[in-house]
């Protein structure tokens, strides 16, 4: 509670220190087409380095208060060339010209999923700028973690190989991601694993977040965000640039990018080779990554052709089970009750006495226990200017992944592998140690569009939508056994299909009533149709079952807001939308068409308002999320024998997320934002394995935490910028967050408060370079132990309820350093 009522006092310090306005003056000016000397109605006038802003007349005129001493402005209007204008004399009447832009921008491809300061909608865009400041080789959840509502976590530790992120206490799998409008969430699971792209940030341009359900957009429902990704730099001058990395635990990053700029005969080609390696922090969590990028652009006088391929390939040593808890804490009357309560063998066993105490410990011993996965992405995209106010776009996708994961499997039996019990002498063999790959193999595929009319001040409107497949293939196969009876290399002991249709068509309308207020309505329809067919195996049980299932499923998601702008540089907005998603691959397999659980549905009530005084920028979101028939983890077995998730009929979100931002002297900059969140569930119902007198208990449990969900996410950077040289102080603090729905501070993660350092500094002058930036970023520089996710499970047994806690403990000091050379 003290870190959580500093934090919150300093916000409201700081925040009640700048209210006092410091003197600003006021600019006056008109926008022309340099060509025709036309006035242009709707022209973006905005103070630069800052979101205060305001739009031109019908005249062409504008009037703005600026709020910096910075004294620059950034004038652009679609179709023509921005340009950056110094404020000489703020008395002075200014003429801006500009020249018609004859080129289109990789923007136009994302902009019909995107939102701005006119759409109610509480969103965060990220920049170029910040993302190359950021980039140390750690994968974009590390990048974004100081978004409001956002927290990360990496299975390895250090930010490289498996990671994640929340929103608003949302799981990934609730996330929406898409790049360059192409969805990327995983068909069937619906969680977006970065691993598989490695390197990422370097090839993305900038990102947009949207909490709450936010627009219409593709692929898997948006259940309380949504990201969107632009790639491609397209800088219109010719660059290079190489970079390379080293860090702690044995990190290792280096890549090269070039790009041609725009060519004489309206072409551009840019590309990326990235190679990554780290040992990370848990023992043996390693990986070994790679990836590349190549981007193909056309650019005609009123159209962009651009062609994307990407692909990532990952080889991890797993390190998904996390630590157990006593030897996390050391406590070795606890771990000895792990060992016997989870039957653990003498090799296993002997393995967890000797690491007690040891934050890093990885359970597996064998020396291939990897993930190797390879993703290759493909997109063609062509975008029109139809008229000047009138935009029409189209896209292409393929995405092929295929991989697997190996594992060593101690005295398994034969039976769940289809291999008979191999028969020696008088003994009969039904068990044996063995290695087992389950491989992944799928395709996904398909395209979108949308066309977007806008008239300034008046109205716009966009219409689109996308139809896509996914056919992905499951099987296993065992590579070693000590005994393997009668099996052949090759053999399949599950295989199963996964086949998958999604469509959406969406209308968003966005009307005028006056020049300080707009509505937005946003209409979507959406259909998925599942089927599944062929063997899977249960990994805890290994049994094996038939998972023939199909299934249609049609959502209408309609959003609608409004907008009040009461001056230049101040907005509020009120919205309410509507969000259904479909289940998952693993609800269907592991039940049948009486027991699978319902699609979810959420009602989501955003209230906000952002506003520039003098020197800050202040903003405050209201929301409340309403869940009917959400699904989470009850413990319960269905009619098949398997323990799936179930629908709660009633359970919300409910909070408050403070940003502000203070220039507290020309070089010094502070910004932070807190969420105060409530998250609960009304009623559950959890169902434990009685071992004792079998079946299952359950117990009813009341107005409980959701797991996960912290009450408290607090973000602060204090930046000074001067000249070449940039650093940065960031601190986050996180609450409480529990790892069932019980609220049991037995099974939860301790509060934690990381503190990281970034240093940067640019050098120029240098003949054949454009420059050199050299970095450092040193994190949890104050040697924070903390964990960031986890996980419990527990059942009945002596009378008693057994849990059994595991965590992901993340890297104490460790530092990145990174070394750019610009062409």
């Amino acid at each position: 509670m003290l870190k959580q009522f500093i934090l919150l006092f300093s916000f409201i310090l700081i925040y009640s220190g700048f209210l006092h306005p410091i003197q600003s003056q006021t600019i006056e000016g008109q926008v022309t087409n340099a060509a025709t000397d036309t006035p242009l109605d709707g022209a973006t006038i905005l103070e630069t380095g800052t979101t205060n802003g305001t739009f031109t007349d019908e005249n062409g005129q504008f009037s703005l208060t600026l709020t910096t001493d910075r004294n620059e402005i950034t004038v652009s209007f679609v179709g023509f060339r921005p340009v950056q204008y110094t404020i000489t004399n703020p008395d002075e009447f200014l003429d801006i010209r500009l020249d018609e832009q004859i080129y289109l921008s990789g923007e136009v491809f994302v902009s019909a999923l995107r939102v701005d300061d006119t759409t109610p909608i509480a969103y965060t865009n990220i920049s170029r700028e910040e993302i190359e400041a950021r980039n140390f080789g750690q994968d974009i959840p590390f990048l974004i973690q100081t978004s409001p509502s956002v927290i990360s976590t990496s299975d390895a530790g250090a930010g490289i190989g498996y990671t994640g992120i929340r929103i608003r206490g949302i799981d990934p799998g609730r996330i929406n991601v898409t790049i360059n409008g192409i969805p990327l969430n995983d068909a069937e699971s619906h969680g977006v694993f970065w691993v598989n792209m490695p390197d990422l940030a370097s090839s993305t341009q900038n990102i947009q977040i949207q909490r709450g359900v936010g627009t219409s957009t593709h692929g898997a429902g948006a259940f309380g965000a949504t990201m969107n990704l632009q790639t491609a730099i397209m800088n219109p001058e010719a660059y290079g640039e190489i970079n390379t990395g080293i860090g702690s635990y044995g990190t290792q990053k280096a890549n090269v990018q070039i790009g041609s700029g725009i060519l004489d005969n309206g072409w551009q080609i840019e590309g990326r080779l990235s190679k990554i390696d780290s040992d990370g922090y848990i023992d043996r969590a390693s990986s070994d990554l790679r990836s590349f990028y190549l981007s193909g652009s056309r650019h005609g006088n009123r159209s962009l052709l651009k062609a994307d391929i990407f692909s990532g390939q990952e080889v991890t040593y797993q390190a998904w089970n996390g630590v157990p808890e006593p030897i996390l804490n050391n406590n070795s009357a606890q771990l000895e009750h792990y060992i016997s309560q989870l039957w653990l063998g003498s090799e296993d066993a002997a393995h967890w006495r000797q690491n007690i105490d040891n934050r890093r410990f990885n359970e597996f011993l064998y020396e291939n226990q990897v993930d190797n996965y390879q993703q290759d992405h493909y997109q063609l995209h062509y975008s029109y200017r139809v008229r000047d106010h009138w935009l029409a776009n189209a896209s292409l996708h393929y995405t092929h992944g295929r991989g697997y994961f190996e594992q060593f499997r101690r005295n398994d039996r034969l039976s769940t592998y289809n291999i008979s019990p191999v028969v020696i002498g008088d003994e009969t063999i039904a068990r044996s140690d063995l290695v087992r790959r389950r491989w992944l193999d799928n395709h996904f595929y398909g395209g979108v569009f949308s066309t977007e009319i806008n008239r300034p001040e008046q109205w716009s409107f966009t219409l689109g939508g996308g139809y896509n497949e996914y056919d992905g293939d499951h099987f296993g196969e065992v590579i070693w056994a000590r005994f393997a009876g009668d099996s052949d290399l090759g053999d399949r002991y599950y295989d199963n299909n996964g086949f998958k249709t999604d469509f959406n068509v969406y209308g968003k309308l966005n009307y005028y009533l006056s020049s300080a207020i707009n509505a937005y309505v946003d209409l979507q329809y959406r259909t998925v149709m599942y089927r599944f067919l062929g063997l899977r195996i249960d990994g805890e049980t290994g049994e094996v079952s038939d998972v023939a299932q199909r299934d249609r499923i049609n959502f209408f998601n309609p959003k609608a807001g409004l907008v009040y702008r009461f001056a230049d540089d101040h907005r509020a907005f009120a919205s309410v939308s509507v969000g259904g998603k479909e289940p998952t691959r693993r609800d269907y397999i592991e039940s049948t068409e009486e027991s699978r659980p319902d699609p979810e549905r959420m009602y989501d009530l955003e209230l906000g308002y952002h506003g520039s005084l003098s020197r800050l920028d202040v903003g405050v979101n209201l929301y409340y999320m309403l869940y009917r028939d959400q699904l989470i983890n009850t413990g319960e077995v269905n009619d098949v024998g398997n323990i799936v998730r179930e629908n709660v009929p009633d359970s919300y979100r409910a909070g408050i997320e403070l940003q502000l931002g203070a220039r507290l002297l020309p070089e010094l900059h502070w910004s932070g934002n807190l969420t105060l969140s409530r998250n609960i569930i009304r009623e559950y119902v959890r169902f434990l394995d009685d071992f004792d007198q079998g079946g299952q208990q359950a117990e009813t449990f009341r107005n409980v935490d959701i797991s996960f969900s912290p009450s408290v996410i607090g973000n602060s950077i204090l930046a000074f910028h001067t000249g070449p040289l940039q650093a940065e102080w960031i601190s986050q603090y996180v609450s409480r967050q529990f790892l069932d729905n019980t609220a049991n501070t037995s099974r939860s993660i301790d509060p934690y408060w990381v503190n990281n350092l970034r240093f940067g500094y640019t050098i120029k002058g240098f003949p054949y370079l454009r420059n050199i930036v050299a970095s450092v970023l040193v994190n949890n520089v104050l040697g924070a132990k903390y964990v960031s996710n986890g996980y419990t499970f527990g059942w009945i047994s002596g009378e008693e309820e057994q849990f059994f806690n595991y965590y992901y403990p993340q890297a104490g000091r460790n530092f990145l350093l990174n070394v750019k050379l610009g062409f």
